[in-house]
């Protein structure tokens, strides 16, 4: 098969999330297609952006069909709409087109895929930015009316694509992602000058930090907060506080270190599509406390303490139960992390792709 993959949203800095899947499912793809398969990774992209990019897929060796054009996003926006000319006029005939959140452009033939990782634009309008809003309902109007697969990361998200998009249950399948093997128990632990518990975040309202904040006075342990991750949208979280220290954005080698170091690592978010740090965090041997939110429910599974994310009671005790039970959670932990691997996730796409040709 010759698959055109989508890599748009690998050219924005820092990488985070739905990148970090992008990228690392491109990974897995690469290694499970072999030369059996030719993936054609493309974007239209901007000339910053294009560098982003170029830096993102360094060592993945796949030749590329990354062109640079002025107000690339406006760009994608249009072609997807217009929904011409089709993809096959800049990448020759394709096999299968897998496109993600920034455009859903127009092929003439071959399987029709994307990923979903959420709907929190639809479930919780509140949470995300006009353009984000715009942006993605308009991905998932066209999703929904024209794939042939739609990929979810968690059953959780499956069932909403299901009732909320209406898409058929045998059209979408799942593919969780995997853990780096950079995240592991052995090696070098952070050092913040006292022990600590870490939350991984980009600071925006559905990430919960705020409740995280009421509630970390409430414990009776010597313990700093330590908050990673990049300034996001909406009211801005304040961290100058006593016994709290913000990080900023780290990269996944510093991020490894951090959960190595950890006492506990805590993720009260309200809602995710799956929680990529909660397995990071088990698989670098750091019990987890997490919000008993049912979106998180496979990022989880029983390896974790789960708390009620709006109250910084329960949060407190959770934080304290998890640094108790250490023992018991480090190794569920490990064992659980152990299943989610980017091969894995490779062969999702792959088995997805030849299953719905065959339609």
């Amino acid at each position: 098969m010759r698959i055109a993959f989508d890599v748009s949203p690998l050219s924005h800095a820092p990488r985070t999330g739905v990148p970090n899947y992008i990228l690392g499912s491109l990974r897995g793809l690469e290694e499970i297609a072999g030369d059996e398969h030719e993936i054609v990774p493309f974007a239209p992209v901007s000339l910053k952006g294009k560098r982003n990019l170029e830096e993102a897929l360094d060592g993945i060796g796949l030749r590329r069909r990354v062109g640079w054009l002025p107000f690339a996003h406006a760009w994608r926006t249009a072609w997807s709409k217009a929904a011409r000319p089709p993809v096959e006029r800049f990448l020759g005939p394709v096999d299968v087109l897998h496109f993600w959140d920034w455009m859903y452009p127009p092929q003439r033939a071959g399987v029709r895929a994307t990923m979903i990782h959420d709907l929190v634009p639809v479930r919780h309008p509140e949470w995300t930015t006009p353009r984000t809003r715009a942006m993605h309902t308009a991905k998932y109007r066209n999703a929904a009316a024209t794939c042939d697969v739609v990929f979810v990361n968690s059953t959780y998200t499956g069932r909403d694509v299901y009732e909320l998009l209406r898409v058929p249950e045998e059209r979408i399948e799942l593919a969780p992602p995997g853990v780096s093997s950079r995240f592991e128990p052995d090696g070098e632990r952070a050092d913040l000058g006292r022990p600590y518990v870490l939350t991984v975040a980009t600071l925006e309202p559905r990430k919960n930090l705020e409740t995280l904040l009421a509630a970390f006075p409430l414990l009776e342990l010597d313990l700093l907060l330590a908050v990673a991750g990049p300034p996001g949208w909406g009211p801005e979280v304040e961290l100058a506080r006593d016994g709290v220290r913000g990080l900023g954005y780290v990269d996944d080698d510093e991020l490894a270190r951090l959960y190595r170091g950890a006492e506990a690592f805590v993720f009260p978010a309200r809602f995710e599509g799956f929680g990529i740090p909660v397995v990071e965090a088990m698989a670098s041997g750091t019990p987890t406390v997490v919000s008993s939110h049912p979106s998180l429910d496979d990022a989880c599974g029983d390896a974790a303490v789960r708390v009620d994310p709006d109250s910084p009671e329960a949060i407190a005790a959770g934080i304290a139960e998890a640094i108790t039970r250490r023992e018991a959670l480090v190794p569920r932990g490990l064992e659980h992390a152990r299943r989610f691997t980017w091969e894995r996730t490779g062969q999702a796409f792959l088995d997805g792709y030849l299953k719905h040709s065959k339609r």
